[in-house]
């Protein structure tokens, strides 16, 4: 396959951007291979500047549920930008988008928009310090939330694919408030709380997928509720990459468990630059202008991002056999790539949840960070290359996910499960 036009437009960016990208895991250095420069999107199809079509399976990291341009989100937003993209001033389409959010998931009474999944987790532990009057935060090794200064530790994603535990440029000092404990392992959990008493809450990713897919075991996020409400602490789940899409009301109502605060991301604006955080309303009273904690931001709640988002969740909420359709999709390729190793005999696991998944160069369980860092990355990349070649489009890292959508069709599926086959014949 062709790839010229990317090579040389990279050889271009790497003059102007760092690395050439805009974000580190575009660079594909973690599959040896130059990055791919995306023309167009249609469906469950991307299109490169060479012309050459891939199925996709990145989904921009999950917004894309319906696929991409889909003509539902598309309807009337020429109308909106007509009146206007940003005007730092509140709009009515804000307050639904709020109301319907509200109304989906459980718990959650009040919601601030922002920018990004980072600005979400960012302010929902201020919003958790300010509450309870402490200063640690809990997080997990292998769980990414963004790239603020007190979550950049011991993180998944871009960082962990480069092996790089944290980020220059990040303070001591910073970080110092931040206890880093083992996803699904709440006896580490039960030790840092009764090392400190200082703890204002726990952050993660109810299910993992910046450590490749490690969903959390029901007891470990029933027991994070229980240690919290005993110790006066915030529980905040970080559903950037899963609000919405692993079900309307996320983890908290697939797990039926409820968190004090959620985190939420691109989803919620059908692919466009936003997130949202919000909790309990005597929580979230706390945040300016009603409270004294502080977050601003002159684009939050833009018109463009809540159209399409007010779109796209209503979409969703009218037709719930969107989830159960991307489910059964995604078990048509668990299904595919187990009897595909099995065939070839490669040392890997498939693992699903829902409509999600990974597939891990390693053996065994895969609960916890220390699980993933066994897997084999020098085969991944070998692996990707193989089927970018035949045209499918793979996350470009082991500590990935793919994502499954309602564009992709059974001949999708097909053509990726006889790509797998015969990538995994050739690297085995």
């Amino acid at each position: 396959m062709n790839r010229e036009k990317s090579r040389k437009i990279y050889e271009e960016a790497v003059k102007y951007i760092p690395g050439g990208v805009n974000s580190p895991a575009r660079a594909f250095k973690a599959v040896n291979t130059g990055p791919v420069f995306v023309k167009r999107g249609y469906g469950s199809k991307i299109e490169d500047e060479d012309g050459n079509e891939y199925i996709d399976y990145i989904g921009s990291w999950g917004p894309a549920i319906l696929g991409h341009n889909d003509e539902r989100l598309m309807d009337g937003l020429g109308e909106v930008i007509e009146k206007g993209m940003s005007f730092g001033l509140p709009t009515k389409i804000e307050v639904d988008m709020a109301k319907a959010m509200v109304d989906s998931y459980p718990g959650m009474d009040m919601v601030r928009m922002v920018n990004s999944g980072t600005e979400a987790t960012m302010s929902a532990i201020r919003v958790a310090r300010g509450y309870t009057g402490k200063n640690k935060i809990i997080k997990f090794e292998g769980c990414y939330h963004g790239h603020s200064d007190s979550l950049l530790v011991k993180s998944g994603s871009g960082t962990l694919t480069y092996g790089v535990p944290t980020s220059l440029g990040v303070p001591k000092a910073v970080v110092e408030d931040t206890i880093v404990c083992r996803f699904n392992d709440l006896e580490d959990v039960r030790k840092a709380f009764a090392e400190s008493d200082d703890i204002a809450g726990i952050i993660l990713e109810p299910i993992a997928g910046n450590m490749g897919l490690i969903p959390g075991d029901k007891e470990f996020l029933q027991g994070l509720r229980e240690i919290t409400e005993e110790n006066g602490a915030l529980l905040i789940f970080d559903e950037v990459i899963t609000g919405y899409r692993i079900a309307y009301g996320g983890a908290a109502e697939v797990y039926g468990i409820t968190p004090d605060m959620a985190c939420f991301g691109k989803i919620i604006g059908g692919g466009m630059p936003v997130g949202a955080y919000g909790g309990k309303r005597e929580i979230m009273k706390i945040v300016s202008p009603e409270g004294g904690v502080y977050q601003a931001g002159t684009l939050s709640g833009n018109p463009i991002a809540m159209h399409l988002g007010i779109r796209s969740l209503n979409i969703l909420k009218e037709d719930p056999s969107i989830y159960e359709e991307m489910i059964e999709t995604a078990k048509k390729i668990e299904q595919g790539f187990k009897i595909n190793i099995e065939k070839t005999g490669v040392k890997a696991k498939i693992v699903r949840y829902r409509n999600m998944l990974t597939l891990f160069f390693g053996e065994g369980e895969f609960k916890n960070f220390d699980d993933v860092e066994k897997c084999d990355t020098d085969m991944y990349a070998k692996y990707f290359v193989e089927m970018l070649d035949q045209g499918i489009m793979l996350p470009p890292a082991q500590f990935e996910c793919m994502f499954i959508g309602t564009a992709h069709s059974d001949r999708d599926i097909e053509k990726t499960i006889e790509a797998n086959y015969i990538a995994l014949n050739n690297i085995k």
